[in-house]
């Protein structure tokens, strides 16, 4: 019983995914699903990322948390066009939820739309919400053994983020074996290494990112 109520919750929100993405394509808005455990570091990538686009690629936010709105004043610092989804206890985005708040979105605006989704390395994964791709974010203090304890997370992601590289030093992370791990499990992933803290592989992620959406 149990996993035909997964299958059909799963095929429900496929049947909304597509309906997100039809808008999406109809605004043409490139759309990034941004995946990674609490605390990795995925505003502070954003912020990083909107700055260095700025004048380059028009971008929105869709900030996804438990509960809260810090991360949302944060993006919305930087003025451009941001909305709030507290989940109020599901560990991940779905479909349905992004589906709901799009018209309070100016979709046509922006050329790229983040979706950063709620910290966590298992159930965004399993949840397609319309996006051009899913990106994972692994902060180095993680360790390097994540590939292989959550390979969904690693064989979904179109790219793997690197973050807090500047800290390596104080770890006993290697990223020689998070490459190989990530890559034996999905061999197209395209990897980059940054510090938000140094802005550090920034601009390459970001140029990365700007050949996508203009293609």
């Amino acid at each position: 019983m149990k996993v035909k109520v997964v299958t059909r919750i799963l095929e429900a929100n496929e049947r909304i995914a597509a309906e997100n993405r039809r808008l999406f394509d109809e605004a043409r808005v490139y759309v990034i699903n941004l995946m990674s455990a609490p605390g990795a570091g995925k505003t502070s990538l954003l912020e990083k990322t909107i700055k260095e686009l700025n004048g380059k690629i028009k971008t929105a936010v869709i900030e996804g948390d438990i509960a809260g709105t810090s991360d949302a004043e944060r993006i919305g610092s930087l003025g451009v066009p941001v909305i709030q989804i507290n989940t109020g206890g599901a560990c991940h985005l779905d479909a349905n939820m992004i589906n709901e708040v799009l018209e309070s979105l100016p979709l046509k605006e922006p050329d790229l739309l983040f979706v950063e989704n709620v910290g966590n390395l298992v159930c965004p994964a399993e949840f397609n919400i319309g996006e051009d791709m899913k990106v994972m974010l692994l902060s180095i203090t993680e360790g390097d053994d994540k590939p292989l304890k959550y390979p969904l997370m690693f064989q979904e992601s179109s790219a793997l983020i690197l973050n807090n590289i500047d800290l390596l030093p104080y770890t006993n992370a290697s990223t020689e074996k998070i490459r190989k791990d990530a890559m034996s499990l999905n061999p197209s992933l395209k990897i980059f290494e940054v510090s938000c803290k140094t802005g550090k592989g920034i601009a390459e992620w970001a140029d990365w990112l700007t050949e996508r959406v203009k293609s």
